[in-house]
């Protein structure tokens, strides 16, 4: 068994390098050089640079194309002007229906704010306790937010999962004013460090969100939170990576390491410009976003292995038992068309038997939590809002269980 074992790995790696190309043997490079024991938690960024340089240089032109064009159009001022003018309206109306009458006759942020991205680090003042393990790797570990009181009753939790193109998996920066908000109002919020690709390939990401609800469900009481009461949130991957988790609760494909009682369902997701279809060639965009996912994330073919695409494709998971989704996308995503997060939406509002939010934000392009102060305070806001009401409306029998 174990010479035919050998002989099996030999013929895929003779396979592999038939086919690989030059960028293929530097990613592969990379990914051993971060597997060096004691430096390579170090390393694994330059590994992820690495791939994203080989990879995403076919995404280059289409993006500075499209900053060029913002940039330098005669009318940008005025009709930037124009869509963020729109964004309370644009607000109000994607929670009509779902956050009561009473809040959402609150205005919005509306202040002049700094890009969030200069506020990330004023705001960990909320990290209440950092590099908690909630696995034995190195890189499964969060920070807990709270606020300096133990809540007095036990606390709604978000767990942040931060983007990255599944080649970065860093709490840093990412998700701050959105949990900065929420434990003002009394959450507990978990941002969450995963591994990534392409050290470690695909599931990897996905067992370590796991691995870390389950963490939530069994521990957060430590810090004050609600254990029956967890929210996935996340952007970009990390948007990908929550809506899967949203859409496999305690799906045992994704949990071989956990125990067979780990809980890893969550009560509602929030995805902000999240990818949703694993699947689809049929543009050449969509074309070279499969090429990246088979050459990097997954290093499988989708030919040779359909099931595994399908499996990590959010829109071909949707079922009527979903949790409550907030959906956030800008309408000039050049890294992930908003056409992509309107087909999910659409289908997920067709099938599941729960709310589902969508807010479409005219202008707004990819990343913009990060760098968009102006309309970052209010989605933020908006955000806050839907939770608190979801929250609110969760089943009587869960609202007993926290009590």
């Amino acid at each position: 068994m174990e010479a035919g074992q050998a002989v099996r790995t030999v013929q895929s790696c003779l396979r592999w390098m038939a086919r690989a190309k030059p960028g293929d043997y530097l990613i592969a490079l990379s990914g051993v050089s971060a597997s060096t024991p004691m430096i390579g938690r170090h390393i694994q960024p330059i590994s992820g640079m690495a791939a994203l340089s080989v990879c995403g240089r076919a995404y280059l032109p289409g993006i500075v194309s499209a900053m060029a064009s913002a940039r330098f159009d005669p009318g940008r001022d005025e009709l930037r002007a124009q869509q963020l003018a729109l964004t309370p309206s644009v607000l109000t109306e994607a929670l009509q229906g779902i956050v009561s009458a009473d809040e959402l006759a609150h205005p919005w942020p509306s202040h002049p704010q700094r890009a969030p991205v200069w506020k990330a680090a004023g705001q960990r003042r909320y990290v209440h306790r950092s590099s908690v393990h909630y696995g034995s790797h190195p890189s499964q570990v969060l920070d807990v937010w709270r606020s300096r009181e133990h809540p007095g009753a036990p606390a709604p939790v978000l767990v942040y999962i931060p983007g990255g193109a599944w080649v970065f998996g860093s709490r840093t920066l990412q998700g701050h004013a959105l949990m900065a908000h929420l434990v003002r109002r009394g959450w507990v919020c978990l941002s969450v460090e995963y591994r990534t690709s392409p050290q470690h390939r695909w599931p990897r990401q996905m067992t370590d969100v796991k691995a870390a609800i389950a963490w939530a469900r069994a521990n957060v009481a430590e810090f004050g939170g609600d254990p029956t009461f967890v929210v996935a949130a996340g952007c970009s991957a990390g948007g990908h990576l929550a809506t899967l988790a949203g859409l496999t609760a305690n799906d045992p494909q994704w949990q071989t390491e956990l125990p067979a009682d780990a809980d890893t369902s969550v009560d509602a997701v929030v995805s902000l410009y999240g990818l949703y279809d694993w699947q689809d060639r049929s543009t050449v965009q969509r074309a070279r976003f499969m090429e990246f996912l088979e050459r990097v994330v997954v290093k499988r073919s989708q030919v040779r292995h359909p099931e595994v695409f399908g499996a990590a494709s959010p829109v071909d998971r949707i079922h009527e038992a979903a949790p409550p989704f907030l959906v956030v996308h800008g309408s000039r995503d050049s890294l992930i068309p908003v056409g992509e997060a309107r087909t999910f939406v659409e289908k997920l509002r067709s099938v599941s038997a729960t709310t589902v939010g969508y807010v479409e934000l005219p202008g707004v392009g990819h990343g913009f939590d990060l760098i968009d102060g102006a309309r970052a305070g209010a989605v933020v806001a908006a955000i806050g809002r839907f939770l608190r009401q979801i929250h609110q409306d969760r089943p009587a029998v869960k609202a007993g269980a926290a009590v």
